[in-house]
């Protein structure tokens, strides 16, 4: 079967080009067409998708085509552009309204690089540069820095001090105010997925960006206890946590957790004696935030399991069996089962990043594991429940669960 891009003047563009540069797994492949218009591209098979500008899906292979555009800014935001997708347009226009030089490549079908940006030369210096001038038009951009940052920072890339003075310049002029709540949150997920997620929180301080995005962590990276790498960057327990949750797993839910476990240290004590529960420390501040950002529900439900439980999980040896069963029925352990391994993971390097020995830690979150398949073994069809009434049922099993937990502890001491 005929290809039908060989009746277009079409370019693979951006991340498949910086991709393959660096020698590293090609996710997609999006191309640019030049020349075209929607009519033609219909004639030849390819399926509509876009919808604030033309992409198309090959037929075959399903890759993305888009015309080459040029945008022109009218208002603020990041949706704020005027956009021309005519056959006018070329290709060095279409790359010049991109965010970095690195992703402002193309490559023919042939293999020609075509990089009027000098997006190469950056590559082999390991630089995040942006295009032009107009890369302070999309407040997003800044987002998508940071992100990239926490992408490529294993791979020696920084971000270029003048593209760092405009983002800057961006951050305190408010432009990025004008980002709505989704795409704010949709970076922040994707960001959390990366290597090295809590670059990506960094870069944001650095740009002073992070106290207008996320005030709540920028209260935290104020911190006085906060120590300074090797490379001079101010690195908080925050962030520590961040990093650990990264080296245990690549979950972002429990990378998240661990990012805003430090709400909860903000006030209060671990336990209230009027309930003998773990006190919701956290739920003004991280409620807050999930509010604002729109946070969908498994992320907000473990981040606030972990944030209140932390202080709890952190003297957990020194607990009494009935604070341990209150712990565990926080996180409704005993329908959700999953959520215990979810909240060790997270505490595990919230503890880390609070100077907790490995091997401290390791007990720790053996303990708290033992306690649960203790309790959860105590099944009502175990106990005689004659004539009991469910809540007098419910009773008897919280009380039973309470000494397995006691026995537990016994045997851990």
């Amino acid at each position: 079967m005929d290809d039908p891009a060989e009746k277009l003047d079409c370019y693979l563009v951006g991340g498949a080009v910086r991709d393959a540069l660096l020698g590293l797994t090609i996710r997609d492949r999006d191309w640019v067409v030049i020349g075209s218009n929607p009519e033609y591209m219909l004639t030849l098979g390819f399926q509509p998708v876009g919808q604030d500008f033309p992409v198309f899906l090959h037929p075959q292979t399903h890759e993305e085509y888009a015309l080459a555009r040029r945008e022109r800014k009218i208002s603020p935001g990041y949706r704020g552009f005027a956009i021309d997708a005519s056959s006018h347009v070329s290709l060095e226009e279409d790359l010049a309204r991109r965010d970095l030089t690195i992703n402002a490549m193309a490559q023919t079908r042939d293999g020609r690089l075509i990089d009027p940006w000098h997006g190469a030369r950056d590559i082999k210096q390991r630089q995040l540069r942006h295009v032009s001038a107009s890369f302070t038009e999309d407040p997003v951009r800044v987002l998508r820095v940071a992100r990239f940052s926490a992408r490529y920072t294993d791979l020696g890339f920084t971000v270029a001090e003048e593209t760092m003075a405009l983002m800057r310049t961006m951050a305190t002029g408010g432009e990025i105010d004008a980002l709505v709540a989704e795409r704010v949150w949709q970076e922040i997920k994707d960001a959390l997925s990366e290597d090295c997620p809590q670059r990506f929180f960094q870069t944001l301080s650095e740009c002073q960006a992070l106290h207008r995005l996320l005030p709540e962590l920028d209260h935290l990276a104020t911190d006085p206890n906060a120590v300074q790498t090797p490379n001079g960057v101010p690195r908080t327990v925050w962030l520590d946590a961040l990093d650990k949750s990264a080296a245990l797993s690549k979950d972002p839910r429990i990378r998240f957790a661990a990012l805003v476990h430090g709400l909860g240290n903000i006030h209060s004590t671990p336990l209230s004696p009027s309930t003998d529960r773990p006190t919701p420390r956290a739920q003004f501040l991280l409620q807050t935030l999930c509010d604002r950002l729109r946070v969908p529900k498994q992320y907000r439900q473990l981040a606030t399991i972990v944030a209140n439980g932390f202080g709890p999980m952190s003297q957990l040896k020194d607990l009494a069996p009935h604070h341990i069963m209150s712990l565990l029925q926080s996180m409704d352990a005993f329908r959700k089962p999953n959520q215990v391994s979810d909240f060790v993971y997270a505490c595990r390097a919230a503890l880390l990043a609070h100077d907790h020995s490995d091997e401290e830690v390791a007990s720790t979150c053996e303990l708290l594991q033992r306690c649960f398949e203790a309790a959860r073994n105590i099944e009502v069809s175990d106990l005689s429940t004659n004539d009991c009434s469910g809540e007098e049922i419910r009773a008897v099993v919280a009380r039973r669960r309470v000494d397995a937990i006691a026995l537990a502890l016994q045997c851990h001491a």
